[in-house]
């Protein structure tokens, strides 16, 4: 089964300046039918109807809530009906990019704020998965790339302090442990850890902040969310069949191992 006879799921994708809608895109571009799944229904059916008309390609948006369980099972129906219905091909892949972050110092981080973060980056990124990952498993073929961040790996940095540099290390755990549990299924499980990247998540920065931030890559720029949906889907792709269980850095350098 080629790519053009597979869809791929991607989860916050309604962002015009975010990597989830950059990465649907390339996904269609590249032959991919594409699901957009966010909190906004309207706006996440809105872009998918502007992907299919700009590529050709099936596409189909739905509401859910990552952190709801039942969200998530409405959604996941909802996809199916569309692939029973002839309207798309199989799942073949999923990005977990919905998240949020926690721009506050340890102290002033609520019990609220906590949950909030783990709730959105990891365990949505474990209800999707578990949601999504049955088709997959039926059809012998998938690939699960999973948003880090660089935040996990050094902890904090300016716009995601303690509860979300500890959820997106709680993501490189769930990437790892479920690579080596699903290693002969067919089915891997990557995850990328951008650094410092051209979103909307920096509307409202300092210049203070942009210049702490530029002086710690050392290529001297940020990354463009192209560059990070590129890495997305060469790790969806056939090529990238004998990776598993990798974190791929997407940082210009500001962290090596």
């Amino acid at each position: 089964m080629s790519r053009t006879q597979r869809t791929a799921v991607v989860t916050g994708a309604t962002s015009d300046k975010g990597i989830g809608m950059t990465t649907a895109r390339r996904y269609a571009r590249e032959g991919w039918a594409v699901v957009i799944l966010d909190l906004d229904g309207e706006r996440s059916a809105e872009v998918a109807r502007s992907i299919a008309g700009e590529t050709g390609v099936p596409a189909f948006g739905h509401s859910v809530d990552v952190t709801s369980e039942a969200s998530v099972t409405a959604a996941r129906e909802a996809v199916a009906a569309e692939v029973a219905a002839g309207n798309l091909p199989p799942v073949g892949a999923l990005a977990n990019i919905a998240g949020i972050t926690s721009p506050v110092p340890f102290l002033e981080t609520t019990l609220e704020l906590w949950h909030k973060v783990m709730d959105v980056n990891a365990t949505g990124t474990y209800l999707v998965t578990r949601a999504f990952l049955p088709d997959m498993l039926e059809n012998g073929w998938g690939r699960i790339v999973n948003m880090s961040s660089v935040s996990a790996q050094r902890g904090g940095g300016v716009f995601g302090k303690v509860p979300y540099s500890a959820a997106k290390a709680a993501i490189l755990g769930f990437t790892k442990a479920l690579a080596r549990e699903l290693g002969p299924t067919g089915v891997t499980v990557n995850a990328v850890t951008p650094g410092a990247v051209d979103t909307n998540i920096r509307v409202g920065s300092t210049p203070e902040q942009e210049a702490a931030i530029a002086a710690d890559v050392p290529v001297g720029r940020t990354a463009t969310t192209e560059e990070v949906a590129s890495a997305i889907t060469y790790l969806s792709s056939e090529d990238s069949a004998y990776l598993t269980g990798i974190t791929l850095d997407i940082n210009g350098g500001s962290h090596m191992h």
